[in-house]
């Protein structure tokens, strides 16, 4: 075996957790040894996760454009797309760009990067073998880092159910970013984030979409009026809903593969191209020894932590898909952030209400904060505040009035608000706005007193605040 390397800070994983991690670490003149078992930097997100999923979305809306420009007085031939090219463009100059970016920047940070996968063996110490066939040939292969402190950010996997083995016609969220071709028929099994993104890139693209939902309704973790406009516009591309759901089993051979469902008891079996299931990940955390340190998890596999990232192990730190909370790319950000600045003695700690909750479905929808009733829930009286997309310019003149924002604030004199909430067009962009709103306390005077230009679409935050005020503007 070899000699132990004395290391300063080491941080498992080079997802959105790990690389943000290594270099905010390396800012604070931690000196950091980055250990990823891929042969890419970057993680999920960045391979085959939430940016090569939105270059397949945009594609898709890209197309749709293509098609039909009649609204504008726009007339086109039939548009037609080239599948392979397009993957070809996702992976090359989206991942591969967004990748190699990640490794200048360890580079720039005098970060020390080892391929291998690490298994701890105990609260200070950890193994590094090698990945792929060389992992086994000898005792004497791989690494032993000792180390001052570790923050663990290892992600998390899709989570495969039974009679539905990823292979073949049957694949997990990465294996549906990179179809070889656009399924005629495309059976999506989940209608979270992920399931709701992906059916409406595809139906955008030209697919039969069917989702198969276990729960009364897809997105079940935002407002139902909310959900309600996704539907509408998911309808319209001529996607199958079908919630109550529970998937049973798939059979499949060279060409097709057969899903069925039961309803109620009652089954239906449906044939398609390709079935993609999305039914939620699972920390990965099941293969790093953590049985020999002091770091405890939940039942859900996942780390307990404090509210700066701190594990029960006074060495050890934990952040992104494998800590409580939702599995978010900017959540990772900030925790690594937190726990870098931690280790080197900082006073930061995390708030988890002022994290952004985004789909990019068709049309966006973002949240920060409480909603009506997690507020109610929480004892918290309050209020709301609702502006509609349709009297928005820039909503209308891109042709996308569908879908709303919403300020939730407290019944009082006060009024603070405590939650935001967008359904529209490019809802996503509002949310840093809305974080702000949040994380600083804002009332809605405070709000409506912050000048947006116009026309954008931004405006609904401060025309909801207006009508909070009982002064609206535009309505």
């Amino acid at each position: 075996m070899a000699d132990v390397e004395k290391k300063d800070t080491v941080i498992i994983g080079a997802g959105p957790g790990g690389y943000v991690a290594a270099i905010r670490a390396s800012e604070l003149g931690q000196k950091v040894t980055l250990i990823e078992k891929s042969d890419t930097l970057g993680g999920v997100c960045l391979n085959v996760g939430c940016v090569p999923s939105k270059a397949l979305i945009q594609a898709g809306h890209r197309l749709e454009q293509a098609e039909d420009g009649s609204t504008y007085g726009i007339s086109t031939k039939s548009a037609t797309i080239d599948f392979k090219k397009t993957q070809e463009w996702k992976q090359t100059k989206v991942v591969d760009r967004m990748t190699s970016g990640v490794q200048m920047l360890m580079k720039k940070h005098h970060v020390d990067v080892v391929n291998g996968e690490a298994v701890f063996l105990s609260d200070t110490q950890l193994r590094v073998m090698p990945t792929g066939e060389k992992q086994f040939m000898s005792t004497d292969t791989g690494q032993t880092f000792e180390y001052n402190n570790l923050i663990i950010a290892t992600g998390s996997h899709p989570i495969q159910i039974p009679n539905f083995k990823f292979e073949g016609r049957v694949v997990d969220s990465t294996g549906g970013l990179n179809l070889p071709e656009i399924p005629k028929e495309f059976v999506v099994i989940g209608g979270g984030y992920v399931g709701t993104e992906l059916a409406g890139a595809y139906a955008s693209l030209g697919a039969h979409v069917t989702i198969i939902e276990g729960t009364k309704s897809i997105l079940p973790n935002f407002a139902k009026d909310m959900v309600s406009v996704v539907l509408k516009k998911l309808k319209k591309k001529g996607v199958d809903v079908i919630t109550n759901a529970m998937a049973k089993k798939s059979e499949q051979d060279d060409k097709s593969v057969s899903v069925t469902y039961a309803v109620d008891g009652k089954e239906t079996t449906i044939k398609a191209d390709y079935c993609m299931v999305t039914v939620g990940r699972k920390p990965n955390t099941d293969t790093l020894g953590l049985e020999y340190t002091k770091v405890k998890l939940n039942d859900h596999g996942q780390i307990e932590v404090d509210n700066q990232g701190r594990t029960a192990s006074e060495h050890i730190w934990a952040v992104g898909d494998v800590v409580p909370g939702a599995a978010l790319a900017h959540k990772a950000f900030a925790e690594a952030k937190t726990a870098a600045g931690a280790i080197s003695g900082e006073k930061t700690a995390n708030d988890w209400l002022s994290v952004p909750a985004v789909c990019f479905s068709d049309p966006e929808i973002a949240t920060v904060g409480y909603s009506e009733a997690a507020a109610k829930d929480k004892g918290i009286k309050v209020k709301t505040a609702k502006f509609p997309f349709a009297g928005n310019a820039r909503a209308v003149s891109l042709d996308a009035p569908d879908g709303f924002f919403r300020l939730i604030y407290t019944d009082d004199d006060n009024k603070n608000v405590v939650g935001a909430e967008a359904v529209g067009p490019e809802a996503s962009t509002m949310a840093g706005e809305m974080s702000i709103i949040v994380n600083d306390g804002m009332n809605v005077e405070d709000v409506a007193l912050t000048i947006h230009p116009h026309p954008t679409l931004n405006e609904p935050i401060q025309e909801s605040a207006d009508i909070a005020m009982g002064l609206p503007t535009h309505v």
